[in-house]
This record gives structure tokens, C-alpha cells and sequence, in this order.
């Protein structure tokens, strides 16, 4: 069985998507609809921009997701998924590449996302901090017994979690997880407390969006971030997603149900290889690999 994963926030870099862009007609097409879509040029944002520049919410998810799609896009007949994923915004990613959305609704959501998630960023302040060496149980405890809003977001892979909430909660939790025997309690330089109930104003701005959107049947089941099951009813597919913004992402229990269920190869589908080494932190023995065209 073999699943297609697709990468989240954070594996941005300049120079993103230049070589689909110069090796190939239907991907410099994708790229061309891309900037139609968004209104601005992000293609050149994409190859040229700098690293501060990418790193602006409204650039970062549209960026990532148009990599990621269109490399999809270009593997063409060898494009043969069992399964999907995608880490956070990946999720919309891989349900392009399942064939669930199009790829210019993928995208005006993942631009609704990002400006709705900037917006919310703006109104408490608020970050993430990433845990390492604890059990999920004992930080899940933990959060859950600081004044404030601080709440497990990734569940990245056994012994690595990332929590999210307002800042002198999140600090508060890496304090008393220090004591407990994490072996970092590290804040992450993000805008905000993604994954946690601060997004609420953004879930609720990005939910007519995302209702307004044709779902399709996909060609294969999606393990979703909300719940970590293979999904293949768009209508469940739709309410699981609408739910993500402010429900944790379960990496680690989507890469175990996807082992469980006969995985044997995995290929990451964009910039970076995160994915892959959090697969090799639960099966040393699968075989993982990045996509590409040539």
C-alpha cells in the first residue's frame, strides 16, 4: 500500500517549484492559473522571494500547497495513491491530488485560510511550543491543569508534540513540562496558536467557504488530520476539515493507522522531508522517498 504525504507550514524556502516551472508546459499553465486565482504574482514569490517574504502566512500556505499540488500534477500516470495525508494545511494538498477538490477551489481555500488564520493571529497573543521526550498522556495532562488556554495541536510522532495557546499559558506548560522531564520545551517563532480554540473566529470565517465548495469522490481514502481514519465520503471529508483549525493534528496516530492497515512505501509530495523522517520514527524498516519528475 502506498500513500502520497504532503508537507505543512515550515518547509518553504526561494526557489520553491522553479524546476516544474521550467521543465514543464501543464505546470507552468498551473502556475500561470495560481496567480490568476490569488491576484498577485506568487510564482515570482515562489523563485525569487525572500526568505521574510515566504514567510508571510498569506504567501507561506498558498506557496506550499501550489508546490505541492502541481508536482502531484506532473507525476502524471505514475501518480498511483492507496492512501493520503497531508500535515495541516497538506491536508488540502492531498485533497486536490485525490481528486476530492480542483485545484483552483483548493487553492481560493487555502488563501481564505490563510488570511482568516492571520486575522485571528492578530486578536490574542499567542503562540506554539514544541515538546520533546514526554509521553502525550503526561503533556496532555499537563495542558490541561494550566489556567488559560494551552491544548496539545501536533501530534508530530511518539515523544515529539507540539502544544498551542495564549502566551502566558503556552509558557506557563513549558515551565511545569520542563519539571516533568521533557527534554525541550522549545517556543516555535509561528504567528500564532494554530490548532487550538484561539482559531475559533478563523474556523467560523473559513467555514462558508469551505460549504460553498463542490466535494468530490476521491480515487483513494484520505487519513484526515481531526480523526486519523481513511475517509472517502466527501461529506465527512467536508466536516472534518472544517473542523481542523481548531482540532489537534494527529501525525502520529494517522502514520500508525496507516501502517496498520499494510503501508509499504511513502513518498512526500512537496518541499522538505519532515514526513518522512516521522514515518522513520515509527518503522525504521519503510522505504520513504520525496516525489519528483526527472
Amino acid at each position: 500500500m502506498k500513500a502520497y504525504v504532503f508537507p505543512g507550514q515550515g518547509a518553504q524556502f526561494s526557489g520553491m517549484g522553479k524546476e516544474l516551472f521550467d521543465a514543464r508546459e501543464d505546470a507552468r499553465i498551473l502556475f500561470e492559473r495560481a496567480n490568476e486565482v490569488l491576484g498577485f504574482d506568487i510564482a515570482s514569490i515562489m523563485f525569487e522571494g525572500s526568505e521574510e517574504a515566504l514567510k508571510q502566512t498569506n504567501v507561506t500556505q498558498p506557496a506550499i500547497f501550489i508546490h505541492s499540488t502541481i508536482l502531484a500534477s506532473c507525476l502524471g500516470d505514475s501518480f498511483k495513491p492507496d492512501m493520503v495525508a497531508g500535515h495541516s494545511l497538506g491536508e488540502f494538498s492531498a485533497l486536490v491530488a485525490n481528486k476530492t477538490l480542483s485545484f483552483e477551489d483548493g487553492l481560493r481555500l487555502v488563501s481564505a485560510r490563510a488570511t482568516a488564520m492571520q486575522k485571528a493571529c492578530e486578536l490574542t497573543p499567542s503562540t506554539m511550543a514544541a515538546i520533546l521526550g514526554l509521553e502525550d498522556q503526561i503533556v496532555e495532562e499537563i495542558c490541561s491543569s494550566i489556567d488559560g488556554v494551552v491544548v496539545p495541536a501536533n501530534y508530530n510522532c511518539p515523544g515529539q508534540l507540539v502544544i498551542s495557546g495564549e502566551l502566558k499559558a503556552v509558557e506557563a506548560a513549558c515551565a511545569k513540562l520542563t519539571e516533568a522531564g521533557a527534554k525541550r520545551a522549545l517556543i516555535l517563532q509561528v504567528g500564532g496558536a494554530f490548532h487550538s480554540p484561539l482559531m475559533e473566529p478563523a474556523r467560523a470565517e473559513l467555514a462558508s467557504a469551505i460549504e460553498s465548495t463542490a466535494f468530490n469522490a476521491p480515487i483513494c481514502p484520505i487519513y484526515q488530520n481531526v480523526n486519523a481514519l481513511p475517509v472517502t465520503d466527501p461529506s465527512l471529508i467536508k466536516t472534518n476539515l472544517l473542523a481542523q483549525l481548531t482540532a489537534p493534528v494527529k501525525w502520529t496516530q494517522i502514520m500508525m493507522a496507516m501502517n496498520d492497515h499494510g503501508l509499504s512505501e511513502v513518498i512526500e509530495v512537496g518541499p522538505g522531508k519532515v514526513l518522512q523522517g516521522l514515518f522513520k520514527k515509527i518503522n525504521r524498516e519503510l522505504p520513504v522517498s520525496s516525489a519528483s519528475i526527472g
